[in-house]
C-alpha cells in the first residue's frame, strides 16, 4: 500500500509538471507571436506590449513556483480530494477543474488549521516533499479516527514537517513557509486588509515571513485593487531586502515594491551616514515644525523698499505691498510653490495700480485718463518685466526640496542650539535620515507643474495638427474617387468619418507600460494599496509622516519587536507611532513562539535583556539542539575569529560574524573569503555584518565579536541570529547577561 500511494503521488507530480510545461509553452508562444512583426500603428504596438508583459509575468510565476509547486493533499470525509500548491493551476484550458488549489484559497485553510479536535471535515492531511519532479517524502496526519486506511506514511509527530524545515541548513535567502504555516500565523495572513495591523514578535517568531505571506494573500484576495495601487514593503537595509527578495516570486507574486526608508524619495540615493545624535534630531517630530517655519522665513518683505527700474519710471515695491500680497497667498492654504503665483499676482496688481495712478492722473483732479485696455497693457508689461520677476523671486522664491533641506542643514534655525549643532553641515551626501526631511519639504513646497502642463499641452496640440494634416491628405486623395462614384458608393466611410484629429492624436500618445510598482517608485505622491513595514519600531516620527502620506487609507501591516529597538530616532513603542494617525483604531497581535532560535541560545540572549529589565519574557523556543553557546577570551580578535571560522565545516551551513563596525576592516583582512560591505552576498558561506545589518536575518552559525561594545538591543539582535550554533569572541570583559559563558571558555575547543 505504501509503494502504491507513493507511486500515485509521483504520477500526480509528473502530470502536474506536464501541465506546467504546456502552460509555459503557451506563454512563450504568446510572447513570440507578440514580438513578431505586426502592424505599425500605436494600437498594434500597445497590444503587443501588454501581451508580452502579461505572459512574461506568467512565466516568472511558473518558474518561481516550479520547485515544490505542490506540497500537500487534503482528503475530506465527503469524498473530496484536493492537492494544495504555491499557485493555482487548472486541469486544462477547456476543463476549469483545479488540478492544484492555490494555498490562499478558502478551501485550502484546513491544511493549516485542522486538528484532531477540530478536523474541519478532513479525514487526513498529507505533506508532500519534492525535489524538482521527484517525490522524496510523504507524511500523513490522520484527523478522523474512524479512518482505518493506512498508507505506511502516517506519523505520530504532527510537527515533524515543521521541525524538519526548521533544522534544514540556511541558504542565504528567506524561504516561504506555505508548507508549514501555523494556526496563529494563518489568522494574521488572512486578516482583513483595511486598517492597521501590528504584529509584534521576538526573534525567530516568523513575523517577517508571515507579513510577506500576508502580502501574497492580499494580492490574491484583492487582486484588482492592489495590482493597480501596488504593495510597498519597507525593510531596514539593502541586505535584508536581498534576503527576502525571493519569497513573493516563489509564490507567484511580483506586484510589490521593496525599499528601505532611505529609498523613498525618488531621485535621491541616501549613501551618507549620520552620527547617532544627528539621526535622532533629524527623526524627531520637532523637525516638521522647524521646516515649516523655515519655509515661511523664505516668504520675505522688502527692507524697507525695493526700487524696480521700469521704462515708464521707477516702481516702488514696499513692505506694505508685499505684506498684503503675502497675506493673500498664505490664505489660499496652498504649499509654498503653489501659493507663489498668488503672491506674484498681488504684487503685479499693486505695481500696475501704482503705475496707472502715475501715468493716468488727471492734472485737474478728474478720473484716471487710462481706459481698461490701457491698464491691461500696463499690467502685461509689468508681469513680463525681468526686473519685476527678479524682485518677486527675491521675496517669494520657487524652491526645490533638495535646495530647501540643504539650506536648512547649513543653518538649522528654529531648533535648540545643541540640536542645530548636531545636524549642521555644508554639502555631503544625503543620509537615510535626510529622506523624510526631503519628503516633508516636498509637502511644504508643492510642485508647481504649470510649465510642465503647458509644455505637454503644446506637444499635444502639435500631435493634433499633424493628425489633422494626415486626415486632410487622406480626404484630398479620395475626393475625386468619391466624385466618380454613385450615391450608394458615396456612403462608404473614410478615415475622417470615423475619427477626428484630436482622437487620432490621443491614440498615438506614448503609452506608459511600466508596472504599478515601477511607476510608484518614481512618483513621490503615489498612494499604495497596502504597506508592510518590517522592524517598524526603528522608524522615526519623521519617517512615519512620510509613510502615512504614502497610504492615505491607512491599510498597513507593521511588524517589529520593541525589545530590538536600536536606532537612535526609533519610536520603540506602538502607541507613539500610531496615536497621531489612528489613535485607538489599530489591532495588536503578539507572536509568542520562537521557531528559529534554539532554547540553549535563547536563554543566553534573554539574560542580556533581563540585565536591564528583570521582567522580560522572551518568545518560547520550540527547538533544542543540545549544543551550548561558547565564549573565548583572546588578545588577538581577528586571529581568534578567523580560527573559529576555520573550524566550521561546509556541512554546518552558513556562518555570520557579527561585529562592531570599527572592527570590520581588521576582521575583513583576517577573513578574505567573507562577504562584507553595505550589501554583502548573504548566499556566501561566510558573511561579515554589523548588528544593524543582521536584523531579520538568520544563519546556521553565528560568531559575535566584542559583545561588550554593543548596546543591549544590538547585542540581543546579534545573539539571536543563529539557528544552530553560537560563539562569542572577546578581548574585554563580557557584558551583563553573558557571564554564564565564562565557564565554557576552556571548553571552546576545535570541533565545538
Amino acid at each position: 500500500m505504501s509503494n502504491e500511494k507513493w507511486a500515485h503521488e509521483q504520477e500526480f507530480i509528473d502530470l502536474l509538471h506536464d501541465r506546467l510545461a504546456e502552460l509555459r509553452a503557451a506563454a512563450e508562444a504568446s510572447v513570440k507571436d507578440a514580438l513578431a512583426p505586426a502592424g505599425n500603428g500605436l494600437q498594434a504596438r500597445l497590444e503587443r506590449d501588454v501581451l508580452v508583459a502579461e505572459q512574461s509575468g506568467l512565466l516568472a510565476a511558473f518558474n518561481a513556483g516550479e520547485n515544490g509547486l505542490c506540497f500537500g493533499r487534503l482528503a475530506f470525509r465527503d469524498g473530496r480530494d484536493h492537492h494544495i500548491g504555491r499557485i493555482g493551476i487548472r486541469r486544462d484550458d477547456a476543463d476549469r477543474t483545479p488540478l492544484v488549489i492555490d494555498w490562499r484559497a478558502e478551501v485550502a485553510r484546513p491544511f493549516y488549521l485542522a486538528t484532531g479536535y477540530t478536523p474541519m471535515g478532513l479525514r487526513r492531511r498529507r505533506h508532500i516533499t519534492t525535489e524538482g519532479h521527484r517525490v522524496t517524502a510523504l507524511h500523513d496526519e490522520i484527523l478522523d479516527l474512524a479512518d482505518t486506511l493506512r498508507t505506511g506514511h502516517e506519523g505520530s509527530d504532527a510537527d515533524a514537517v515543521l521541525l524538519a524545515a526548521l533544522d534544514a541548513s540556511r541558504t542565504g535567502r528567506m524561504h516561504d513557509i506555505v508548507q508549514t504555516i501555523q494556526a496563529e500565523q494563518d489568522r494574521i495572513i488572512r486578516a482583513p486588509h483595511h486598517g492597521v495591523l501590528v504584529v509584534e514578535g521576538g526573534p525567530g517568531t516568523g513575523k517577517t515571513v508571515v507579513a510577506l505571506h500576508r502580502a501574497a494573500f492580499l494580492l490574491y484576495a484583492h487582486r484588482e485593487q492592489l495590482a493597480r495601487r501596488a504593495v510597498l514593503i519597507v525593510g531596514p537595509n539593502p541586505a535584508f531586502l536581498g534576503y527576502i527578495s525571493e519569497v513573493l516570486p516563489s509564490l507567484g507574486e511580483t506586484g510589490v515594491l521593496l525599499a528601505t526608508p532611505g529609498e523613498l524619495f525618488p531621485g535621491v540615493t541616501a549613501t551618507g551616514t549620520d552620527t547617532a545624535r544627528a539621526a535622532a534630531v533629524k527623526g524627531g517630530a520637532a523637525m516638521a515644525g522647524a521646516l515649516a517655519r523655515f519655509v515661511r522665513d523664505r516668504q520675505t518683505l522688502p527692507d524697507p523698499v525695493t526700487v524696480i527700474e521700469h521704462e515708464d519710471g521707477e516702481l516702488l515695491l514696499d513692505a506694505g505691498i508685499a505684506r498684503e500680497a503675502r497675506r493673500r497667498a498664505r490664505e489660499t492654504g496652498l504649499p509654498h510653490n503653489l501659493a507663489r503665483p498668488y503672491f506674484a499676482f498681488g504684487v503685479i496688481d499693486a505695481l500696475t495700480a501704482q503705475l496707472t495712478d502715475r501715468l493716468g492722473a488727471d492734472p485737474y483732479g478728474g478720473p484716471n485718463l487710462l481706459g481698461p485696455d490701457d491698464i491691461a497693457q500696463l499690467g502685461k508689461a509689468i508681469a513680463t518685466s525681468p526686473e519685476v520677476r527678479s524682485a518677486i523671486d527675491e521675496l517669494w522664491p520657487a524652491l526645490t526640496p533638495e535646495q530647501l533641506v540643504a539650506d536648512f542643514l547649513t543653518d538649522p534655525v528654529h531648533l535648540p542650539e545643541a540640536d542645530a549643532r548636531a545636524i549642521r553641515r555644508t554639502g555631503g551626501d544625503w543620509t537615510p535620515a535626510d529622506v523624510p526631511l526631503l519628503d516633508e519639504a516636498a509637502e511644504l513646497l508643492g510642485e508647481d507643474d504649470a510649465a510642465a502642463r503647458a509644455a505637454a499641452e503644446a506637444e499635444r496640440q502639435e500631435r493634433i495638427a499633424y493628425a489633422q494634416g494626415v486626415l486632410d491628405l487622406s480626404y484630398g486623395s479620395r475626393t475625386q474617387e468619391f466624385e466618380d462614384r454613385d450615391d450608394e458608393d458615396s456612403e462608404v466611410l473614410a478615415a475622417h468619418d470615423l475619427v477626428d484629429a484630436e482622437r487620432l492624436a490621443d491614440r498615438h500618445e506614448e503609452a506608459d507600460h511600466r508596472s504599478a510598482a515601477e511607476r510608484a517608485a518614481a512618483d513621490r505622491t503615489w498612494a499604495f494599496g497596502h504597506i508592510i513595514v518590517d522592524e517598524a519600531q526603528e522608524l522615526s516620527p519623521m519617517a512615519w509622516r512620510l509613510l502615512m502620506r504614502r497610504c492615505p487609507t491607512r491599510s498597513m501591516t507593521l511588524v517589529g519587536d520593541p525589545a530590538q529597538t536600536a536606532e537612535p530616532g526609533g519610536c520603540g513603542a506602538w502607541e507613539p507611532i500610531l496615536a497621531p494617525y489612528v489613535e485607538g483604531r489599530w489591532e495588536h497581535i503578539k507572536l509568542g513562539v520562537n521557531y528559529r532560535t534554539p532554547t540553549e541560545i535563547m536563554e543566553i540572549a534573554a539574560g542580556v535583556i533581563r540585565s536591564v529589565d528583570a521582567t522580560f519574557e522572551p518568545p518560547r523556543s520550540i527547538r533544542s539542539t543540545g549544543v551550548r553557546p561558547w565564549a573565548r577570551h583572546t588578545g588577538d580578535l581577528p586571529g581568534a575569529v578567523a580560527e573559529a571560522v576555520a573550524r566550521r565545516t561546509c556541512a554546518e551551513g552558513r556562518l555570520a560574524v557579527i561585529a562592531p563596525r570599527d572592527h570590520h576592516d581588521a576582521l575583513a583582512a583576517a577573513l578574505p573569503a567573507a562577504s562584507a560591505g553595505p550589501s554583502p552576498d548573504l548566499t556566501s558561506p561566510v558573511v561579515l555584518l554589523d548588528p544593524r545589518q543582521a536584523k531579520g536575518l538568520e544563519f546556521d552559525t553565528v560568531i559575535v565579536a566584542e559583545p561588550g561594545e554593543f548596546g543591549v538591543s544590538d547585542l540581543y539582535v546579534a545573539l539571536t541570529r543563529a539557528t544552530q550554533r553560537l560563539g562569542v569572541v572577546h578581548t574585554g570583559a563580557l557584558p551583563p547577561g553573558l557571564e554564564v559563558l565564562e565557564a565554557d571558555e576552556a571548553a571552546a575547543a576545535p570541533g565545538r
